[in-house]
């Protein structure tokens, strides 16, 4: 009998909440992967970002285009969840998206940050518009490629190149 109980400690038990929001942030990565959301995505970005400066001062513009993102996202992503989940609750989800943040996946938490937190929005823009420009972070200058092991020559081959 110790067997079975020993098998049984090993097994975590999530409550159906839990397993619910797994399966909503499961889905949630489908939808933001799918090429239908990239797409609205970078036409939005593709109509706004040269509104976007790397400069301190936000400008008054930010905020309506804020604003239209949330709601175009926001309405997107809900219409999206509510096909899989019939009765889905964007505003239940977003409180228990608080008690989970640190189980959620950085590109997924991020994205999900551009809704929720401005500086996260305009950064977004701001890595967009530098990506656009050629402006982005090229690190191919620093990289040297060294093989791991010296090509192995038999001595006649050697002889061959001396």
């Amino acid at each position: 009998m110790e067997t079975l109980e020993e098998e049984n400690f090993g097994v975590s038990i999530s409550s159906p909440s839990d397993a619910e929001f797994d399966a909503i942030v499961g889905y949630l990565e489908d939808i933001v992967m799918d090429d239908d959301f990239q797409l609205m995505q970078r036409n939005f970005m593709d109509k706004y970002y040269r509104e976007f400066d790397d400069t301190e001062e936000n400008k008054l513009v930010y905020t309506p285009i804020f604003n239209e993102y949330i709601c175009l996202v926001e309405k997107y992503i809900e219409a999206k969840l509510l096909d899989r989940i019939p009765g889905f609750n964007m505003s239940a989800f977003t409180l228990s998206l608080q008690q989970h943040k640190d189980e959620i996946a950085g590109d997924i938490f991020d994205m999900l940050l551009t809704f929720t937190d401005f500086l996260a929005f305009k950064e977004m823009f701001l890595d967009y518009r530098a990506e656009k420009e050629g402006r982005g972070l090229d690190l191919s200058a620093g990289l040297v490629v060294t093989p791991l092991s010296k090509p192995s020559r038999s001595p006649a081959q050697n002889s061959l190149w001396h």
